[in-house]
């Protein structure tokens, strides 16, 4: 086992406590959200804000330079309120 690992058991509800030094490497605490991703037979436990990073620059890479998506939506908002 390594020193990003450690064993811990299933509890009551299926909850699962997540040591305090993990916890702090991921600079989560208690009541934040965190998305789990399972991938193959393992499940990855990822604070909500590197999920969202992590969206971010998936979607970033479809996007040309430049391009601001809000101003777009603001003036498609523009555009249907001027058609009515």
């Amino acid at each position: 086992m390594t020193r990003n690992e450690t064993v811990t058991q299933i509890g009551k509800g299926g909850r699962i406590t997540l040591p305090a030094g993990m916890r702090k490497t991921l600079q989560i605490d208690t009541g934040d959200s965190v998305v789990l991703r399972l991938e193959g037979d393992a499940v990855l436990v990822i604070p909500l804000r590197q999920a969202v990073r992590l969206a971010q620059e998936k979607v970033r890479q479809y996007i040309p330079e430049g391009t601001s998506l809000v101003e777009e939506l603001i003036q498609a908002r523009r555009e249907e309120t001027t058609d009515e």
